[in-house]
């Protein structure tokens, strides 16, 4: 083949450095975006938070008026004590620095309002005690060191209390915790036992148990022996549990020959025990959702704005943007322009991220105007491709907007993706939310018969007749994804 050069026309994408900036930032969450926004405050010096100006402005303002009273009071004192002893007059040369404690520390309570500052302390002493309390682990190995253990037991109490996962069950069997010691302890499979029996007595109450049924059986010999249908609730863990699991309820009756009333009374007993002894000491911290726009009436029409805490505003510090000289090509000046540059870049992004996130939630809000009014079951079907040829931006552009953004409503915070839903056809021709269909069978199994709970064929037939046409497994598959039971689990004696 015969070389040759061509010239050709054509058209493609370059992905800027702005534009990657812009598309990173649309799909922070509020929090992130905090962190993302604190970051460059503190890397570029031509960004600066106004909020943030003006409270240092007010407190070296409220400190030079300070300075002011306090050298003025200082000169009268002075003056009242010159006659009497000149030699004790000692004037500064220089004014105290312009910055305030509080400009570089967190406020801090005079000592003289003593009463306030212990009760500030206690908040603050409660809530870091609550953010960082102790794990199930922790907890378990403070009563062993305040229970009297041999070495030997205290290194097979150590191993047992490593081996309880964080609801409170043994999952390691006592015949592996006896095959691991006994390489460096001369120790008898009995003896492990009894230190496991040893630490099943401490608190929480059923911890260290190896399955359900031990777990239940432990909460129950902690109750006190006159407590009604203790014995009976005993027996049904150890020997029937598989049937109350199951909600045989009928030959639960027959094995344990009691009557429907007694049943019912020791079921309810059962009921009230932990199953999960360990969760309430979890080490994992709560996780406070930020909500990224708030929804509220207004004289009959829904406005709309963004959280101004999630977004706080920025802008160039002028003084030094001042600073820069065009014709100037020293080190200085050329570190100056390369930040405001940027400075401005990250700017304009934070205003892309704001009108686009605002026009994704009007357009949410209109269309999901039903929902805000009347509930779940007025949810109308939506779908990204629907939202973005409103918007005229590409699925992607609005699946980022979507993704780990919240909205604030009278009726609670939700994501911006629980908006969208698959939908159904009805028989008028219609067509119905997924969302409206899940709240519809929520609600058709809160009102059922305890006695008789309704199959998911029954579901399906009771939302045929409303017009909804929605296969038995699509109700099987909605009624899962909220962790509902199937109906033989949901039989109860009530």
């Amino acid at each position: 083949m015969k070389q040759s050069i061509q010239l050709r026309l054509g058209q493609n994408l370059t992905m800027t450095p702005q534009l990657q900036q812009a598309i990173r930032l649309l799909q922070l969450s509020s929090l992130e975006l905090q962190t993302e926004i604190q970051e460059a405050l503190e890397s570029n010096p031509l960004l600066e938070n106004p909020e943030d100006s003006a409270e240092e402005t007010s407190a070296n303002e409220e400190t030079s008026s300070s300075d002011s009273s306090e050298d003025a009071t200082q000169n009268a004192e002075t003056q009242r004590d010159a006659e009497v002893d000149l030699q004790n007059t000692d004037m500064p040369d220089e004014l105290p620095v312009d910055t305030a404690w509080e400009d570089v520390y967190e406020h801090i309570t005079p000592v003289s309002s003593a009463p306030s500052s212990n009760q500030d302390f206690d908040e603050r002493n409660s809530e870091s005690v609550h953010e960082t309390g102790e794990d199930l682990r922790e907890h378990l190995l403070w009563q062993m060191g305040l229970t009297p253990f041999s070495e030997t037991d205290e290194a097979i109490a150590t191993m047992i209390i490593d081996s309880i996962n964080d609801d409170g069950y043994l999952t390691t069997p006592v015949a592996d915790i006896h095959q691991s010691l006994s390489e460096e302890h001369e120790i008898e499979l009995q003896e492990v036992e009894a230190v496991l029996r040893r630490i099943q007595s401490f608190d929480p109450v059923g911890v260290a148990a190896r399955d359900l049924g031990e777990c239940l059986h432990l909460q129950l010999q902690q109750l006190e022996h006159d407590t009604p249908w203790r014995d009976e609730a005993t027996r049904i863990v150890t020997e029937h549990l598989d049937l109350l699991g199951s909600h045989d309820f009928n030959q639960l009756i027959r094995r344990m020959k009691m009557s429907e009333e007694d049943l019912q009374q020791t079921v309810m007993l059962i009921r009230s025990l932990n199953p999960r002894p360990g969760s309430h000491l979890s080490s994992s911290k709560a996780e406070y959702i930020v909500p990224d726009v708030y929804v509220k009436k207004v004289k009959g029409i829904w406005k709309i704005e963004l959280n101004a805490q999630s977004a706080p505003k920025l802008r160039i510090n002028q003084t030094y943007a001042g600073m820069i000289r065009r014709a100037d090509n020293s080190s200085d000046n050329n570190y100056l322009k390369n930040h405001l540059q940027e400075a401005r870049w990250f700017l304009k992004s934070l205003m892309s991220r704001n009108e686009t996130l605002l026009k994704v939630a009007t357009c949410i809000v209109e269309r999901q105007r039903g929902f805000l009014e009347h509930g779940e079951e007025a949810m109308k079907a939506l779908v990204l491709h629907d939202v973005a040829e409103e918007v005229s931006m590409h699925e992607s552009t609005i699946s980022r907007v979507t993704t780990r953004k919240y909205m604030h409503t009278p009726r609670g915070i939700y994501e911006l993706k629980y908006f969208f839903s698959s939908h159904v056809n009805t028989s008028s021709g219609g067509e119905c939310s997924s969302t409206a269909i899940r709240a519809m069978i929520k609600k058709l199994i809160a009102a059922e018969e305890p006695k008789k709970p309704l199959s998911d064929s029954k579901l399906a037939k009771i939302l045929d007749d409303q017009g909804i046409k929605v296969a038995r497994r699509t109700v099987a598959k909605y009624r899962e994804a909220m962790s509902i039971p199937p109906s033989n689990e949901r039989k109860r004696l009530l």
